[in-house]
């Protein structure tokens, strides 16, 4: 298996409807899915704003367009808002259980209730047992679905990845009902303590597109560093 960035093959999809902004057209870039792929191989291009969904590896590769940025935090530099603060307190209650897959009912029960309440007009609905597990399945050893309990019911899910210098926040779906445990922003701040804990040093969160509601929130955590002309700068 290679880990050199040099031996990869790249491709890149026809132009296709963009998922984030209307009325634009998307290219995206993305790693031959034959390439053999490993910890080291993925976090060397999650530094380069590369994501995956599933097993593939992908980087967005717009001619007119530029919107979506890779995000990530510092880990070590971040403190939390006020208004973040108490959302980490109000769900301290909460249990929290690792496990290797999440190819069972209850995961995908959660899933299927939160992306047909919060997520009606995306491209994941309606809901879908195979697509599910293709999007969140990874094959490469370093996935772990970190199910948030309120007592004995399942309220959460967060899909992430470790790398070698931090976590990958995949995707979270949880209970659309709860809505007073803010459990997507407690996702992301429970993320940044494990990795303190872990020793790494960033949690990254996808791409930040600032004219995108949906994609936008990520500004909220501060510092925030973001990877434009080929290097990380932080987002004043």
């Amino acid at each position: 298996m290679t880990s050199s960035l040099r031996d990869l093959k790249v491709y890149t999809t026809y132009p296709h409807s963009c998922s984030y902004l209307q009325d634009q057209e998307a290219t995206t870039l993305f790693v031959d899915p034959r390439q053999p792929v490993d910890q080291k191989l993925y976090s060397k291009l999650s530094v380069l704003g590369f994501r995956r969904s599933g097993s593939h590896i992908y980087r967005p590769h717009c001619a007119q367009c530029n919107a979506c940025i890779p995000a990530r935090i510092p880990v070590q530099e971040f403190t939390p808002r006020r208004g973040q603060a108490r959302i980490w307190q109000r769900n301290r209650d909460l249990r929290v259980a690792c496990t290797e897959t999440i190819n069972d009912d209850e995961a995908f029960d959660l899933y299927h209730r939160y992306i047909s309440l919060r997520h009606r007009d995306g491209d994941m609905y309606p809901p879908d047992r195979e697509q599910y597990e293709a999007f969140l399945s990874s094959v490469w050893g370093c996935t772990c679905y970190f199910r948030f309990y309120d007592g004995g019911t399942l309220v959460a899910v967060a899909v992430v990845d470790t790398l070698e210098d931090g976590l990958s926040a995949i995707y979270t779906f949880f209970d659309p009902a709860a809505t007073r445990r803010s459990l997507g922003v407690h996702a992301i701040l429970w993320q940044v303590e494990l990795a303190r804990d872990m020793g790494l040093e960033h949690v990254y969160l996808g791409y930040w597109i600032q004219q995108c509601q949906k994609m936008s929130y990520k500004s909220d955590y501060r510092p925030l560093q973001i990877y434009q002309n080929s290097r990380w700068t932080t987002l004043i």
